[in-house]
């Protein structure tokens, strides 16, 4: 009888601590979250963004007990108007994007109202080739068969200013519109002669498409960089891809811009602070499969001008200051 009734307590006390544990973890998060589906708005399958928004949505799923997922989007402008529309709770935008976007410009006929989270990381213009072609730069594109990047994506924004300042007509090219997991597949079988991308290094399907087909980037001159960032308002960054990146032989010119986490700006502080300490406590599991997870910097997270930031996230980086 005393084992009995022992043993009832040994397991109500347990039960007490699972409970209690439960109960811990759901009152670290944010009374402002709804009991709903929530989505994180990512990119094509073979890209980074849509990587870095399974990781994340993991990271919050468990970490603060929600229904969240990343779902496939055409891109940065696809996803700044699912963040708008409230479709999505989070969103990954390029930030020349983003800025077109709360100044009603570019791609957006009037602004939308977007915030950002944090700033992530940097993102690079690949423009690829295989490595057997004879197009050497910008100026034999013409006449060819090349996607400049799916409709409503930032690609296709980088794209058509890069053209331009290289003096290439972006109507003299015969462009399918394509996102990346369709450019690869295009560029494989001879469909393409080549495609614009711009996301994190090593975008996970250019470095797949590179073991089975050799590719070259094309390299993005200076002085392009120079002309665009004299054209728009948003300044873009000359940068370099490195030796062995994808099995390049030499090293490429091109220019970054930095990406950005963006929310609506009706999202509650609670859950804009919520979802960073997510972010920054799962880092390191993140970058296991998303390496550019990595690069996530408190110290530069912050900048995100002209998009200006997310009242939670001011919070939360002014509490991690003190």
């Amino acid at each position: 009888m005393t084992r009995g009734v022992s043993g009832r307590r040994i397991v109500a006390g347990v039960l007490a601590v699972l409970v209690a544990g439960s109960m811990s973890a759901c009152s670290s998060r944010s009374a402002e979250w709804r009991d709903t589906d929530y989505e994180i708005a990512g990119g094509g399958a073979n890209g980074v963004y849509f990587a870095y928004g399974e990781g994340l949505a993991a990271e919050l799923g468990s970490g603060l007990d929600v229904r969240i997922t990343a779902v496939q989007t055409a891109g940065s402008v696809d996803n700044l108007l699912r963040v708008s529309s409230g479709d999505a709770l989070l969103g990954f935008a390029q930030g020349d994007a983003a800025a077109d976007a709360v100044e009603g410009d570019g791609a957006f006929h009037d602004p939308l109202s977007v915030q950002a989270v944090a700033r992530l990381y940097d993102e690079y213009l690949h423009v690829v080739v295989r490595a057997d072609s004879d197009i050497d730069g910008l100026d034999d594109l013409a006449g060819r068969v090349v996607s400049l990047g799916a409709q409503n994506s930032g690609v296709n924004v980088i794209a058509s200013r890069v053209l331009d300042a290289a003096g290439v007509d972006p109507a003299s090219i015969s462009d399918p519109e394509l996102g990346l997991a369709a450019s690869i597949d295009a560029l494989q079988s001879g469909g393409i002669d080549g495609f614009f991308w711009v996301g994190g290094v090593p975008t996970p399907g250019i470095a797949e498409l590179a073991q089975t087909t050799p590719v070259r980037l094309l390299p993005i001159e200076q002085s392009w960089v120079n002309r665009v960032n004299e054209r728009y308002s948003y300044a873009y960054r000359p940068s370099d891809l490195p030796v062995g990146l994808y099995g390049l032989e030499r090293s490429e010119p091109t220019l970054a811009v930095p990406n950005y986490l963006v929310t609506s700006s009706d999202t509650p502080a609670g859950v804009v602070h919520d979802v960073l300490r997510g972010l920054f406590d799962g880092r390191t599991r993140l970058a296991h499969d998303v390496p550019v997870a990595a690069l996530l910097d408190r110290t530069q997270a912050i900048f995100t001008g002209p998009v200006p930031l997310h009242p939670g996230a001011i919070e939360y980086f002014r509490e991690q200051r003190d």
